[in-house]
């Protein structure tokens, strides 16, 4: 399924998305760059029939942190499930996306109008080569979830270093998730 542009959305709305505000559990803390110390910028939000995955990176001295290793800790990919509700934003760093852009799905084997701005499921389509993560926990290899476009326009975009695609992957008996880009 590709996602299109499907609009302008709501900060806090519970559907696919980027930009806006995390939806999370009691008790969430706002994830930190291990590299520089700042507060990650919030960019997807992405609701599975099984929980939620909120996707991090850091994008407070873009370039300087590895925000596109999966492993670095410049960039986070957490599942939630369970009650949730919108996080309270940190007013230090780059925390926050300059507007919310609904992403709809899309059958990729039916023409659009609308700006492609990634695609769910199927196989990533690497710009560089295989970098599958390995799950943080039980070690296997993680399930490709969605891979995104930097964005419609400046406002809409994170950096993956101009024109770069960021990847999505998830291991759900173990309810880990990671998150990487390459350009």
């Amino acid at each position: 399924m590709l996602l299109v542009h499907g609009g302008e959305a709501v900060a806090d709305a519970p559907e696919l998305r980027t930009g806006g505000v995390p939806l999370v559990p009691d008790g969430f803390v706002w994830p930190d760059c291990r590299e520089c110390g700042g507060h990650m910028l919030f960019f997807a939000h992405l609701p599975l029939d099984w929980g939620v995955i909120a996707v991090f990176l850091c994008q407070n001295n873009p370039g300087m942190c590895d925000d596109w290793d999966a492993t670095a800790g410049a960039n986070r990919a957490v599942v939630f499930s369970g009650p949730l509700s919108a996080a309270t934003v940190p007013a230090e760093g780059e925390t926050l996306l300059g507007a919310v852009t609904a992403l709809r799905p899309h059958p990729a084997d039916v023409p659009t109008e609308e700006p492609v701005l990634g695609w769910l499921g199927s196989e990533p389509q690497w710009l560089q080569g295989d970098e599958t993560p390995a799950c943080p926990s039980c070690a296997a290899r993680m399930t490709f979830t969605a891979a995104f476009e930097e964005g419609a326009d400046f406002a809409t975009s994170a950096n993956f270093g101009g024109g770069g695609l960021g990847y999505v992957f998830h291991c759900r008996p173990c309810r880990e998730a990671a998150f990487l880009w390459q350009r």
